[in-house]
């Protein structure tokens, strides 16, 4: 029904894309359920690469509104020039406002950052996420990851369009090292105005720690999270659809508005069926929830 009234819209002249969005994440703000929330990409790595446009078409007639890409053997653009991706999204009513990217290459070559960042830029992005960096062994490899985060995101917050560097974590820099936590020794020692967080909730509470608690401490440093849900097999996690696992995502998510996080997206890695039933699934949790 909301499609509809969108298409109408749109279609009558009463009503941008962009206007579309703004009226949702304002319906979001005054809580309730959510209306505006997205996708990263990589939950349908199986099927996108051979069909970017037409997968991308199904998504958001599930209702995801935003896309966060990932960097695959066509790039985080899925073969399109900046402009191009941006008019095809456009016309789906879709933003993409994020995308993971291959940080060690452009951190260690300048000119390859300066690829991405005009990429990213001329595709109308928000965000150029570090997707995973691994467990660090020592302190001093702790602080080199700091420092190259620091170095990064002055070049991108430097680019001039509002583009932001961030860093999208795992369940090691949850789990505790020499009694301290590395997520935290990187919220500590990087600059806010350079480097910002995306927040997994499910490998932040894999990993043992309370996320709410984590939220009320440091949730002005997140603007992203990605929202995927699992159970345990013994010692191992098996991600599930959406509320089918045992996150607590009302009082999660509901911190996590009043922290003052700005983006919403869905991920899953594994699927009972396939991924787009999930997908299907996991969307309709997302219309569903109220916090």
């Amino acid at each position: 029904m909301q499609s509809t009234r969108r298409d109408f819209l749109k279609q009558a002249g009463l009503l941008s894309a962009g206007a579309v969005a703004l009226s949702s994440s304002l319906t979001d703000a005054v809580g309730g359920s959510f209306r505006t929330y997205g996708l990263q990409l990589y939950s349908v790595r199986d099927v996108l690469p051979n069909d970017p446009k037409g997968v991308m078409t199904q998504l958001a007639k599930m209702g995801y509104k935003q896309f966060e890409s990932y960097q695959g053997q066509q790039g985080f653009l899925w073969g399109m020039e900046p402009a191009a991706m941006k008019s095809f999204l456009d016309g789906i009513g879709v933003r993409m406002v994020s995308t993971h990217f291959d940080f060690k290459g452009a951190s260690e070559n300048p000119d390859t950052l300066s690829k991405y960042i005009d990429m990213a830029n001329g595709a109308g992005l928000k965000y150029l996420l570090c997707p995973y960096i691994g467990p660090q062994k020592t302190w001093d490899d702790w602080k080199r990851v700091a420092d190259n985060f620091n170095r990064v995101g002055e070049a991108v917050r430097n680019s001039g369009a509002g583009l932001k560097f961030g860093y999208h974590n795992h369940d090691y820099s949850f789990r505790t090292q020499d009694g301290k936590l590395p997520q935290e020794y990187l919220l500590a020692n990087t600059d806010p105005l350079n480097v910002m967080f995306e927040l997994d909730m499910c490998w932040s509470e894999a990993a043992g720690q309370n996320t709410v608690d984590h939220l009320k401490k440091h949730g002005s440093r997140y603007e992203l999270c990605h929202i995927k849900d699992y159970k345990r097999e013994g010692t191992k996690v098996v991600q599930q659809n959406l509320g089918e696992g045992i996150v607590n995502y009302k009082a999660i998510l509901k911190q996590a508005r009043k922290s003052g996080m700005k983006y919403f997206l869905v991920e899953q890695e594994e699927y009972p069926k396939s991924p787009l039933a999930s997908m299907e699934v996991d969307s309709t949790y997302m219309k569903m929830l109220k916090v």
